[in-house]
C-alpha cells in the first residue's frame, strides 16, 4: 500500500545505514528501501550512568555512530540525503550490558540474564541536511532459566559475540526465550 508513497519520496535519493548489523539491514530491505552500508567506526565508549534512562544511552551512542559517518561521507561528490543509525543495549538491576569483549564476558552476561525479565532499549536516529529524528523503543524479555552447560553450548555458537547482552533473539537465541512484552524488531 504504501509503495507508491515510499517510491516517489524517496527516489534517488542516498540512503545510508551506518552499521554493519545484518538484522536492521534486513528490517530497512523488508519496507523496501533501497540503501549503502557504511559502517560507523565510532568508539563506542560512552558512559550510562551519564544519561537519564537506557534508552536515552542508546539513542546518544547511535547519534554518534550516524555523525561520525556524516562527517566521514561529507567530502563525498554526492552527499548522503539520509543516514539511519541504531543502537541497542540491554539492561537489567540498572546495568546496561552491552556487545561482549570476549566468551568469559558473554558467559557472564547470560548468567545474570538467565531466568530472569530485563529490557532491550534500541536507539534510532535518522538524520537528514536539515533535520536530526531521536527517539528509541523498549521491550521486555524474559529468558529462560539456564544451567551452565546451556550456556556454553550457545556461546559455542558463537552468536552472543556481537550482540547487547550476549544473545539475540533472531537465531538460536530465540530458543533461550521465554517471553517478550513490545516490538520484536527492538530485539
Amino acid at each position: 500500500m504504501l509503495e507508491p508513497i515510499r517510491a516517489s519520496i524517496l527516489s534517488g535519493k542516498r540512503i545510508i545505514l551506518a552499521s554493519t548489523s545484518p538484522r536492521r539491514a534486513e528490517i530497512l530491505q523488508n519496507i523496501g528501501l533501497r540503501f549503502e552500508v557504511v559502517p560507523s567506526t565510532y568508539e563506542e565508549d560512552l558512559d550510562p550512568k551519564d544519561y537519564q534512562n537506557h534508552g536515552d544511552f542508546a539513542i546518544a551512542t547511535a547519534l554518534n555512530k550516524v555523525l561520525e559517518v556524516d562527517k566521514r561521507l561529507s567530502n563525498d561528490r554526492v552527499k548522503p540525503d539520509i543516514i539511519i543509525g541504531a543502537d541497542t543495549v540491554v539492561s537489567y538491576d540498572g546495568r546496561v550490558f552491552g556487545k561482549p569483549r570476549d566468551k568469559e564476558e558473554a558467559f557472564k552476561h547470560l548468567q545474570v540474564l538467565s531466568g530472569k525479565q530485563h529490557t532491550v532499549f534500541t536507539g534510532v536516529v535518522i538524520k537528514t541536511p536539515t533535520n536530526i529524528s531521536k527517539f528509541y523503543e523498549h521491550t521486555k524479555v524474559l529468558m529462560a532459566k539456564m544451567d551452565q552447560r546451556t550456556i556454553q553450548a550457545y556461546i559455542a555458537t558463537n552468536e552472543p559475540m556481537d550482540k547487547a547482552g550476549a544473545y539475540g533473539i533472531q537465531g538460536f537465541g530465540g530458543s533461550i526465550i521465554e517471553k517478550i512484552d513490545g516490538d520484536y524488531f527492538t530485539v
